[in-house]
């Protein structure tokens, strides 16, 4: 038995309960995980509180990501006792995910536990962290250097904002950071932003081609968010997007692509290749502990429905780390 959180749907609606299962109830899949630790993302949120369309199939174990220790396998390249992560691939949308003691998953989905991190420390970077560090390779792909001025990071104060900003400074670039939250200033500072601009700034619509500042972006937000960047992308930038937390859609002009050569860099983390998640990874083992002191905060796997509508609320900050094995 372990327990999980279990996400059903019936007559009256969703229905979210802390429960007891037999490790017979999971999915098909060649490796079954002992799970330490997993997460709270956006997409968890949507899918804990039924305010998104994100889990595919009922019932459902949620948690788009989770680090554990390989209990059996019948795939070649893992072995009981091996430490593991996954990010993506579906889990907790269509199979069976991390907020639970136990995952049985594709050995082709799974990875390594990189050199120097702990389970916890993988999961307090996690989807967020792994995102961020995506955008920023590809940004630098792009020929981003530090010294072509200021980089752009919209929601900040969230986990794929947090990262976006500590990494990038990291790298050596002078970061400016967009929340809504002044109180969090302190903090996005201690990460790493040399300034803060208010998120209203940036928030509602603006004309399609506005003052050049920003030589890249990230962003997380979307819709007018979004559109405002590019507008404000310098001649030749990139902007990374890989967010919605303001909507999805992007009521833009194609003037800052074909007037100022601005390039729009759509980031996938579900189903990134395996080479480019062992690249991502390995840049971010590297930096992770300067930058977790001020991302992580954990919880146990019963406090995760409510704080799942928290997080939706914008009352969380920075990364939610879940140990599955603290009820």
């Amino acid at each position: 038995m372990f327990k999980g959180l279990l996400l059903e749907k019936g007559e009256e609606g969703l229905s979210v309960s802390l429960t007891d299962l037999e490790e017979s109830s999971l999915p098909d899949g060649n490796v079954t995980v002992r799970v330490g630790y997993s997460t709270l993302n956006y997409k968890d949120g949507l899918a804990i509180t039924g305010k998104g369309p994100v889990v595919r199939k009922f019932p459902m174990i949620p948690g788009i990501d989770f680090a554990g220790t390989v209990d059996s396998s019948d795939h070649p390249d893992f072995k009981p006792g091996d430490k593991v992560l996954l990010n993506g691939h579906g889990v907790g949308e269509a199979h069976w995910g991390g907020l639970a003691q136990k995952a049985r998953v594709s050995g082709n989905w799974l990875q390594p536990l990189p050199a120097g991190l702990s389970e916890r420390e993988a999961m307090a970077i996690g989807t967020a962290g792994y995102t961020a560090m995506l955008c920023v390779l590809a940004l630098e792909r792009h020929g981003l250097m530090p010294n072509q001025g200021e980089v752009l990071v919209t929601g900040a104060n969230g986990g794929v904002g947090s990262f976006s900003l500590g990494i990038l400074a990291a790298r050596g670039y002078r970061v400016i950071a967009s929340t809504g939250r002044p109180e969090a200033e302190a903090r996005l500072i201690a990460l790493g932003a040399s300034a803060i601009v208010d998120r209203t700034t940036l928030a509602t619509p603006g004309k399609p081609l506005q003052k050049e500042r920003w030589a890249a972006v990230v962003d997380s937000v979307g819709s007018h968010t979004l559109v405002n960047a590019c507008a404000q992308t310098r001649y030749g930038g990139a902007v990374a997007a890989c967010g919605m937390a303001q909507g999805l859609e992007f009521p833009a002009s194609v003037a800052p692509f074909i007037l100022r050569g601005v390039a729009l860099l759509g980031i996938d983390s579900v189903y990134a290749p395996r080479a480019l998640r062992d690249e991502a990874w390995s840049n971010l083992a590297k930096i992770a502990p300067k930058l977790l002191e001020h991302i992580g905060t954990e919880i146990s796997l019963s406090e995760a429905a409510s704080t799942a509508a928290r997080l939706l609320e914008g009352k969380v900050e920075g990364r939610i780390i879940v140990n599955v094995n603290a009820t």
